[in-house]
């Protein structure tokens, strides 16, 4: 790999142990195959589909995962709370109120001594009414900028228009903007004129036959008959879904932003 350039990979939504057992089998050839440098996943829904503990975080760590992400779904395992205080690693959204457990950004320094910005956010269109997700990104990028010019965001948002709209707000600013919380990956990976990496939707890893890696039996009887439903990871044919991002590790400028497809049929 030249010496002016970075290659991250960033992993979507991981689903239940059907996503985490595709992240585990497919991980160290594609590190090799694409000469990664930095593996960053969003793992909200790595513990049964709904949250994440501080033994599966652990695991993903153990097994390549460099930085994890998360989303409006970090919350639902209580004890990941005392773990969101002792870790960089795993990371909440940032526009959460003061107070709040963990850290939102974080500067992870690579074997080669390389500095890597991450921010985690969550958009407020159809989701929670939290701080707004523009203005914190300006005041942690002002944060990062004298650190290092590579700086990656992760943000967990359902509107489309949100996200195209950070992308816009963002281009210049920093290396890349990848959506997540959508679990559903988009094909309008671009390089914005000033030089952000962008994607709506990186898309999920977890069952291929599902509704969005859950069952398909409950989200049809949820849809039919509007009564609550117990969610649970659909099980059968996975498929590993993200980007690797190649980064100019001068200017922090992205060179290239490639989705990838893993398929497994093991069950």
């Amino acid at each position: 790999m030249p010496n002016d350039e970075v290659k991250i990979f960033f992993i979507g939504d991981i689903v239940g142990k059907s996503g985490r057992k595709i992240v585990y089998q497919k991980l160290p050839e594609l590190r090799e195959k694409y000469k990664l440098d930095c593996i960053i996943a969003n793992g909200e829904n790595a513990a049964g589909g709904l949250g994440i503990t501080p033994k599966i975080a652990e695991e993903l760590f153990d097994n390549g995962i460099n930085i994890i992400t998360s989303g409006n779904h970090v919350w639902k395992k209580k004890e990941i709370l005392p773990y969101l205080e002792q870790t960089n690693r795993l990371l909440r959204p940032a526009n959460y109120p003061p107070g709040v457990p963990g850290k939102g950004w974080t500067i992870f320094t690579l074997h080669s001594g390389l500095k890597l910005g991450i921010i985690n956010l969550e958009g407020r269109v159809f989701m929670q009414n939290l701080d707004c997700p523009f203005r914190v990104a300006e005041t942690i990028i002002e944060n990062m900028r004298p650190i290092t010019p590579i700086i990656l965001l992760d943000f967990h948002a359902e509107a489309t228009s949100e996200k195209k709209a950070m992308g816009w707000f963002l281009d210049g600013k920093i290396s890349a903007v990848l959506g997540t919380h959508t679990h559903v990956q988009t094909a309008d990976e671009t390089i914005l004129p000033q030089g952000t990496g962008y994607i709506t939707d990186v898309g999920m890893t977890g069952a291929l036959y599902s509704v969005i890696g859950m069952k398909i039996e409950t989200a049809l009887k949820k849809f039919l008959t509007q009564l609550p439903q117990r969610f649970k990871p659909e099980k059968g044919p996975c498929s590993l879904q993200g980007v690797v991002v190649t980064i100019d590790t001068s200017s922090g400028k992205t060179q290239s932003v490639k989705r990838i497809i893993e398929v497994t049929n093991e069950h």
